[in-house]
């Protein structure tokens, strides 16, 4: 989900667009949806000083590599660091499996991977955001190589409310997760129940629970980590139970 305060690169070339356009930013996504933000246009600019100024500030967040992959606010993470838990192998073919009811991705081709300097002190620190490491490792395009991994057609309109499908981190960026294609999978469906029960948005609930559950102390990092890329499913419903409770806690995403 994209949610880390990452701005899509063509939203640069809104201020130079004509007077009629201004953009919009609206939450959504995590690999996928065009990094989680999608642009709809809204009331006219008033001049193109203002859109130069706009530009201006959105620029560090705009272009790769300033703000986030070299200019993190936590300067000891290596945004291309990564530990895989088994080598990736996608010569076979891959195919999702299924634990109660939700898929998994194949442990062949997806094992999941952290990136070691990500430290619980690091997920701790409130400048710390996902978007420091994301599409830093492994850009977006490459990222969508995974749908041929598991021969899914990559699926068209995907955002919003007609999102399917989502190039999901299995060891998510806020537990420390590598962005590297070995922790990188696209998890789809179902598309016939509303967008909040979709089996990502459903994962999202488990992150974000295990996530608060590392920061305070009440899990340890490692044994989350390794977990959650052996099933993610197994938290579900302590995530479940968890998010009813503590709804506020569960929408925060980093």
């Amino acid at each position: 989900m994209l949610q880390d305060g990452e701005i899509r690169a063509g939203v640069c070339l809104l201020p130079f667009a004509p007077a009629g356009l201004t953009a919009y930013l609206s939450n959504s996504g995590d690999a996928e949806a065009g990094n989680g933000y999608d642009v709809a246009f809204m009331r006219p600019a008033t001049s193109l000083s203002f859109r130069l100024a706009l530009c201006v500030t959105l620029f560090s967040t705009c272009v790769p590599g300033q703000g986030t992959c070299v200019n993190c606010a936590v300067p000891e993470i290596d945004p291309k660091a990564s530990t895989p838990f088994a080598e990736a192998d996608t010569s076979h073919g891959c195919t999702a499996g299924t634990k109660l009811g939700f898929p998994v991705p194949d442990p062949q081709c997806t094992p999941g991977a952290i990136n070691p300097t990500i430290t619980v002190e690091v997920l701790r620190n409130k400048d710390f955001k996902t978007g420091c490491i994301r599409d830093c490792a492994t850009t977006e395009t490459a990222k969508r190589a995974t749908y041929g991994f598991y021969s899914i057609p990559p699926p068209a309109n995907n955002q919003g409310s007609t999102q399917t499908c989502e190039l999901d981190h299995l060891v998510s960026l806020e537990l420390g997760g590598a962005d590297t294609l070995d922790n990188i999978w696209p998890q789809c469906g179902p598309n016939q129940v509303e967008l909040a029960k979709r089996y990502f948005k459903q994962k999202d609930l488990v992150e974000n629970f295990l996530a608060a559950r590392v920061r305070t102390g009440k899990l340890a990092l490692a044994g989350v980590q390794k977990g959650i890329a052996t099933d993610w499913t197994q938290y579900l419903g302590a995530a479940t139970t968890f998010c009813n409770n503590n709804p506020i806690t569960c929408s925060q995403k980093r």
